[in-house]
């Protein structure tokens, strides 16, 4: 434990500070769930500052440690890490304001001054964010963090953030659609987007996520792109451990291989939620054409794994014995 908080320490600090802000707003939104029974299109003003929040400690964490661990042009990886923390900040709090004045923060075209100047704000916000997060990725480009695996997961899981980050310029408005609908308190709202494709917002939706079970949600594809260096960094630590008990996985190239087929396999969950969701199809509804794009990434996925599985186990019987025989000789 000493050790864990000893390199937390090192983190990017201002980063830490947003993680703990986003900290304190996921327990304000969490109580304002159970206590507060205000609506917005048939969900909880504050789950959205909830998920955000959730979302922000998951991200802005990680890429403390990232920050931290940049060889080349440090002070410059400093300053770009503060940007993110200060605008995650600025962006989030937009949101639980808004939530605590029982209205809407994203598409809200409404005209009265507070909402026009924080709508303004909100959307170079997302510009920042994406802008800090593509710098950094081509940072990472050309040095190197840790190991082979963890370079790839690495690199990887930015592109597909950055891709997630992406659709949220179609999600603030691009798309168009413009609807009528009321806040909290029953006032008159104009929405000048929509994360639904094909549906009315509002409508039937999955628990906590309230992703759509009628039509298409650019949220699914959104979510999935922005959590993907999570989710391969769970596969590098997987592989890392089971490295320790099994002789063939210890090498380098092999964990980065089967790191790389993991990488196929959530770019086609990527790519196939996202073609799902522009086709105005639920994520929980996926037909033949959904199926039949998501499968072949996952068969070229699974390809590349075999391929070097088999491969790493030829190699290793002359490597495994003579580390038996050496444990041998060491134990007599």
């Amino acid at each position: 434990m000493h050790k864990v908080l000893a390199e937390v320490r090192t983190w990017h600090r201002p980063l830490l500070v947003m993680v703990s802000a986003m900290a304190a707003l996921v327990l304000v939104a969490g109580i304002g769930l159970l206590v507060d029974n205000r609506e917005i299109l048939n969900e909880s003003v504050w789950l959205k500052p909830f998920k955000f929040g959730l979302s922000f400690v998951l991200y802005g964490a990680t890429l403390a440690w990232l920050v931290s661990k940049l060889r080349k042009a440090k002070r410059f990886g400093w300053w770009l890490g503060t940007v993110f923390a200060i605008t995650g900040v600025i962006d989030v709090g937009f949101i639980a304001i808004q939530a605590a004045r029982g209205t809407f923060s994203h598409f809200n075209a409404n005209t009265d001054t507070f909402n026009q100047v924080g709508q303004q704000v909100f959307m170079s916000g997302v510009l920042g964010l994406f802008g800090v997060n593509l710098v950094v990725a081509v940072m990472l480009l050309f040095q190197r963090v840790g190991d082979a695996p963890l370079n790839r997961a690495i690199r990887t899981g930015l592109a597909l953030a950055i891709a997630g980050m992406a659709l949220a310029f179609y999600l603030v408005g691009a798309n168009g659609t413009r609807t009528q609908t009321t806040d909290a308190y029953g006032n008159p709202v104009t929405l000048g987007g929509s994360h639904g494709v094909g549906v009315e917002a509002g409508g039937p939706g999955l628990p906590i996520t309230h992703w759509s079970t009628v039509g298409g949600d650019l949220r699914v594809p959104h979510f999935i792109g922005l959590h993907a260096i999570h989710a391969l960094l769970a596969v590098v630590l997987l592989l890392s451990i089971l490295a320790a008990r099994v002789a063939w996985l210890r090498p380098e190239r092999v964990r980065a291989r089967l790191v790389g087929a993991a990488v196929i396999a959530y770019t086609g969950l990527m790519v196939a939620t996202s073609v799902q969701a522009f086709r105005g199809q639920s994520v929980v509804h996926p037909d033949g054409q959904t199926l039949a794009l998501f499968g072949g990434f996952v068969v070229l996925g699974l390809a590349v794994a075999a391929g070097t599985i088999v491969a790493a186990r030829r190699a290793v019987p002359e490597t495994g014995s003579a580390e038996i025989r050496a444990s041998e000789t060491l134990t007599v």
